[in-house]
């Protein structure tokens, strides 16, 4: 499991042994069920989660109840309600498994004890939060310029993996089509 951490973190920044005994000190483990909540609507945010496996959905819930997927999240992803968690208010979104799902917890105390016992740790972090943002402009972009037709094109062509594993209603949901459409565009 701690395996998986590492050779995710050295995609970026190499590691000593030493380095990432440090690292791993800071996370915890757990596994949860299908359908059990990681994150709760109205909840403190406690850990921003590194997935090692398993299949995640961050959903909001508007004032009509409406629920809204905000993302999907898999293996060697990270996933939370980032403003929650690092602003340390309660959550307005909800995290809940898909499958069953294990992965690494690191708490907001963990990750500044990473970014100031080790630089590295650091420069970690902020790349996989630039690339965060980039996917979160793309999404954005995506929503204002194209069709229901066209984000589901680009779903496909960037995570194939993941129609393969999310129900065909949560996929519309998230693309913001009816299941009727998204029966219509897939193949």
């Amino acid at each position: 499991m701690y395996e998986q951490l590492r050779a995710h973190i050295e995609k970026i920044v190499e590691l000593t042994d030493s380095e990432f005994l440090f690292v791993s000190e800071h996370f915890v483990a757990k596994k949860f069920k299908k359908h059990q909540f990681l994150i709760q609507e109205g909840e403190q945010v406690k850990y921003h989660y590194f997935i090692i496996s398993g299949l995640l959905k961050l959903v909001y819930t508007d004032d009509t109840g409406k629920q809204h997927i905000v993302s999907f999240a898999m293996e060697d992803w990270w996933e939370s309600d980032f403003y929650a968690f690092y602003m340390q208010t309660t959550a307005t979104m909800s995290l809940e498994c898909l499958e069953d799902t294990e992965v690494l917890c690191l708490s907001l105390d963990g990750y500044k004890a990473l970014c100031d016992g080790l630089q590295k740790m650091e420069r970690f972090f902020l790349e996989k939060a630039n690339f965060g943002f980039l996917g979160a402009q793309r999404r954005i972009i995506s929503w204002l310029t194209s069709n229901a037709k066209e984000r589901y094109e680009q779903l496909l062509k960037q995570y194939p993996a993941l129609i393969q594993r999310v129900p065909k209603s949560q996929l519309a949901a998230y693309l913001g089509v009816s299941r009727e459409t998204l029966s219509r565009l897939s193949p």
